[in-house]
Formats: C-alpha cells, structure tokens, sequence
C-alpha cells in the first residue's frame, strides 16, 4: 500500500529510525483503524519484492516494520530473508490472526477481539500491545498477557480518539500492575507519519 522512512512512534521500538512497509489487505475490520484504507487489497497494486528491499536499503536506520492492514495474510518469508542478508533488522506489528510467516527480529503482537491470535504467533512475540478503547479491553488484555511468553512486553495503548477517557484508567491500572507499560502514540504527537 505504502512505504515510507520515519520515526517508529509507539511500542518497544518508539523513537527508532525505521522503514515502514504497510500491506494492503486486512479482514479484522476494527472500527477505530486509522488505516482503513489499507483493507482492500485490491485497491493497492502488487509490489516487486526485490523493489521494496531495494528501497529499504537506501536508508541509513537498518530496521523495517512490516505493518497493514494485516501482515501476516501474506507469506513473508523470502521479504524478511532477503532483508536480513542485507543487514536489516525486520519488525512486524500484526494482529497474530493468522500463522506466522517470516523471520521477525521482532513481533509485535497486537491482538484484536474481531479475530483472535494464531497460536504460532503468541509465543514468538516481543512486545503485547493491547488498544484499549474501553474498560473492559483490561480483562483482553490479561487473557492475553496469560498467552505469550514469560519475557513478552506487555503494554496498553489508548486508542487515540478515546486517549482523553482511557488515559487516566490506563495509569491507574499500570501503578496496580506494574508488569505493564503504556506506550503512546508519538508519532502523531510529533505529527510525522
């Protein structure tokens, strides 16, 4: 859909130089997406795989975030391969609702209640980044959290129209459990895509 080099604005990773790759295609369909364009992807023609690395090396930040719409509906394999032989770090943010494919330096994970995480994606995951939209997304988070690896990171992140409501709920929850950090999305802070 696009491709783009900036400032990785949230997670584990935020403040990181990065090469973003955002797949077309997506059939999660949460209401509160702020890339809905990315959902047909139809509306986005193919891209040439050795293109896409191509461009990513021209960049001085050796790291890229395969993003959507929802990654992992494709097979990423020969796309993580390539970028590792050429020294790039590879990062996906994905809901986990489908098998893993690729081989991730990093996985986000960031499942969503529409359509559950694959089981081959919950024990591979760096990070947990649990949106909440509104108070009940705590308890989806814990039944997450339950699910991934004893080293995962776990965060809440407001989701950003509802920030104002949910941030102080956040804060309160993360001082009770601390095993959680929020991350915020900077990037929109700082307004840079």
């Amino acid at each position: 859909m696009e491709h783009f080099y900036t400032i990785q604005g949230e997670g584990y990773h935020t403040g990181k130089a990065a090469y973003f790759i955002r797949l077309g295609g997506c059939d999660i369909g949460c209401h509160w997406c702020d890339v809905k364009e990315s959902w047909d992807a139809n509306l986005h023609p193919l891209t040439d795989t050795d293109w896409i690395v191509q461009q990513a090396e021209q960049y001085p930040g050796k790291a890229v975030v395969v993003t959507g719409g929802e990654p992992l509906i494709y097979n990423l394999d020969y796309l993580t391969s390539e970028l590792q032989k050429r020294g790039i770090q590879t990062f996906i943010e994905t809901s986990g609702a489908y098998p893993l494919s690729g081989t991730w330096d990093w996985i986000c994970l960031s499942p969503k209640k529409f359509k559950g995480p694959h089981p081959s994606v919950q024990p591979h995951a760096g990070e947990l980044k649990v949106i909440v939209f509104n108070k009940s997304d705590f308890a989806w988070a814990e039944e997450h959290a339950a699910m991934v690896g004893p080293n995962t990171r776990l965060y809440l992140q407001p989701e950003w129209s509802k920030a104002d409501v949910m941030m102080p709920q956040i804060v309160e929850y993360v001082k009770s459990n601390p095993k959680w950090r929020i991350s915020l999305q900077t990037h929109k802070f700082l307004n840079i895509p």
